[in-house]
């Protein structure tokens, strides 16, 4: 498939994704679900990538939807939502946080609506220290998506969750990595060279582990703590099966590097 509104290359086991709609701040209108959509599923069929890099061109990460990809002239009939929330927005967020391998994202500008909430659905989040995050819903009559109600409460708290979502207001990248929304926050000449330092490190680790890791992780939020313990149990099951165990305990052992394959 031929990208119009996006840019995907592997290389070295990782795969990197940027947003490129510039002069729209990286916005999303259809042709670009469709794209990044597109470029997911082949990632995820590709047995090159172990690691996923997501991140935007120029001077923004992402502005959310593109207010003129819609028709809310006065008179015009109101446009249906949910129907676009069900159609794009949701199956994005599912296929970033259901991708069986790390995912990094790069905010490397304004992170606005769902953009703001789009990072939040990777694993390892870095953002330029120019950067913010804006849960602009609010100053259109709109409510969070794109799971931003299910994420801001549980990384940074209701109150705080509470806030951002009713006042808009701008979170600095400091901030944010303070309150625990993001994981750092690196110089702005810095992001994509750190980034990229960070996803290879990634791929070359036990990557079959890392996606149970980050299956565990996620599943704890709705399991009771009885429930999560059996599921470590099994999920230490099955890792204890993968040949990245066995070579980490012959490199351990042998006092050698240990050469992952991730799987």
């Amino acid at each position: 498939m031929n990208f119009e509104h996006i840019l995907l290359s592997i290389e070295a086991g990782v795969a990197t994704l940027i947003l490129n709609r510039p002069d729209q701040l990286n916005s999303f209108n259809a042709q670009m679900h469709g794209e990044v959509r597109e470029a997911l599923k082949q990632v995820r069929q590709s047995s090159e990538v172990r690691v996923l890099l997501l991140t935007g061109e120029g001077r923004g990460f992402c502005a959310g939807q593109d207010l003129a990809d819609r028709n809310v002239a006065p008179g015009s009939a109101a446009p249906d939502l949910g129907e676009s929330i069900e159609r794009f927005y949701n199956p994005l967020i599912r296929q970033l946080r259901d991708l069986p391998i790390p995912v990094i994202c790069a905010v490397n500008g304004v992170a606005a609506g769902a953009g703001a909430n789009i990072p939040l659905a990777c694993d390892l989040v870095l953002a330029a220290r120019s950067a913010s995050f804006i849960q602009a819903f609010c100053k259109l009559g709109l409510v969070p998506d794109s799971g931003g109600t299910w994420t801001l409460p549980r990384l940074v708290g209701m109150a705080r969750a509470k806030a951002l979502a009713l006042l808009g207001e701008r979170l600095s990248a400091e901030q944010a990595a303070q309150w625990g929304l993001i994981y750092r926050v690196v110089e702005d000449t810095d992001l994509r060279d750190e980034a990229l330092k960070l996803a290879r490190h990634l791929a070359t680790q036990p990557t079959y582990g890392l996606a149970l890791i980050k299956r565990s992780l996620n599943a704890s939020f709705n399991n009771s703590f009885d429930e999560q313990l059996d599921m470590e149990r099994d999920l230490q099951r099955l890792a204890g099966r993968s040949e990245d165990y066995r070579e980490g305990v012959s490199a351990f052992m042998e006092k050698r590097s240990p050469n992952f394959k991730g799987h």
